[in-house]
Parts: C-alpha cells; sequence; structure tokens
C-alpha cells in the first residue's frame, strides 16, 4: 500500500503560479504510475497530468503548455508546476498512485488540496 499527502495549493490570482507536491510512502515509489486529478464543483473528476516511472508524461488539453508534471523518486514525490492559471481551473487537486500493468492492485487517492483562482 501507499499513502499519499497534497500540499501547495491555496488562493492565486488568475495568471499567477502554484506547485503542488505530493509526498508518497512506500519503499518501491519509483514504479508507480503517478496522477494529478481535479474535482470542480458539481463535476466529474477529471484528469490533469501523469506521469510513469521512466517519467512519461500526458496531460489534458485544457492545460498543455501551462501545467508540468515532475517527479523526484529519492524524495518519493510527485509535482505539479501550474503556471497561467485560470479561473477555471479552481478545483481540489487530489493526487493519484498505481502499480503498472500486472502489479494493478488498485488505485492510491490522497485528500486533495483546495486550489482557487480568482481576483
Amino acid at each position: 500500500q501507499v499513502q499519499l499527502v497534497e500540499s501547495g495549493g491555496g488562493l492565486v490570482q488568475p495568471g499567477g503560479s502554484l506547485r503542488l507536491s505530493c509526498s508518497a510512502s512506500g519503499r518501491i515509489f519509483s514504479i508507480y504510475i503517478m496522477g494529478w486529478y481535479r474535482q470542480a464543483p458539481g463535476k466529474e473528476r477529471e484528469l490533469v497530468a501523469r506521469i510513469t516511472g521512466g517519467s512519461n508524461t500526458n496531460y489534458a488539453d485544457s492545460v498543455k503548455g501551462r501545467f508540468t508534471i515532475s517527479r523526484d523518486n529519492a524524495k518519493n514525490t510527485v509535482y505539479l508546476q501550474m503556471n497561467n492559471l485560470k479561473p477555471e481551473d479552481t478545483a481540489v487537486y487530489f493526487c493519484k498512485a498505481s502499480r503498472p500493468g500486472s502489479l494493478y492492485d488498485g488505485d492510491y487517492w490522497g485528500q486533495g488540496t483546495q486550489v482557487t483562482v480568482s481576483s
């Protein structure tokens, strides 16, 4: 199992930046596929960005060119750098971990961190 703790959310003006962090417990963090998801009020949770153990990444179209996901396996941490934030980025952001392929044993979620983009 792995436990996830997100941090770094807050209130920011449009055009501003935030960096979210997700710290994971466990000794084999490097194999996990890590993802950032978000859920706005009244909407379904959606994928924002994902990074594999080999650091391959993919992004939602709405954040391409503005957000960057990265990982530091030595620190068991995944980051989401968010630039040029827009009001529509307002949501609770969640970190998810899952093992790849035949190692899959379920999805692990953090508790979420609120991001509010408003002037």
